[in-house]
């Protein structure tokens, strides 16, 4: 069966393309949730005046990955500790977020949260937010699948700049 995540780990180009890699995922979208205006555009939401979030959208079947498999993941390919930004890139539209859909959902993250907390991995605490599930937004044609679009190397580049 389907199911949706909503999460923001910093720029969604890299965040899409390392999610599509996931066994299971059937599609990722870049967009926008959070905010308080309708049909965000990314020229607004880096004017920082909408209070949307840089997110995907994770369409995958759980009876082949799940919502831990794919929480693991987005803890693994952001800093979680960072407020507001991430690597370069800083601002509210870059912030750590999970929108959950269910109870549930949420439990499981706040345990992965602890968990992380509680290791000793970071030197600081985990600041991604948790937020009940809101309406998501689809990013400009553009911004879809941006990475195969132009190439590794700016995948490369993205990496490198979101890891240091």
């Amino acid at each position: 069966m389907n199911a949706k995540l909503v999460l923001g780990a910093g720029c969604f180009w890299g965040v899409e393309v390392l999610f599509e890699e996931i066994p299971g995922v059937k599609k990722v979208i870049s967009g926008y949730a959070g905010g308080h205006t309708d049909n965000p555009t990314y020229e607004t939401i880096c004017s920082g005046t909408t209070g949307h979030i840089e997110v995907v959208e994770i369409e995958y079947d759980d009876s082949e990955t799940t919502y831990e498999v794919l929480l693991d993941k987005f803890f693994f390919i952001h800093d979680p500790t960072q407020f507001n930004r991430q690597g370069p890139d800083i601002g509210e539209q870059y912030k750590s977020v999970i929108f959950y859909n269910s109870e549930n959902e949420k439990t499981i993250a706040e345990e992965k949260i602890k968990q992380i907390d509680d290791s000793g991995e970071h030197q600081g605490k985990v600041a991604t937010e948790l937020r009940e599930a809101v309406k998501f937004y689809p990013a400009e044609e553009y911004h879809q699948d941006f990475i195969e679009k132009n190439g590794k190397v700016c995948y490369h580049q993205l990496y490198v700049q979101h890891k240091s």
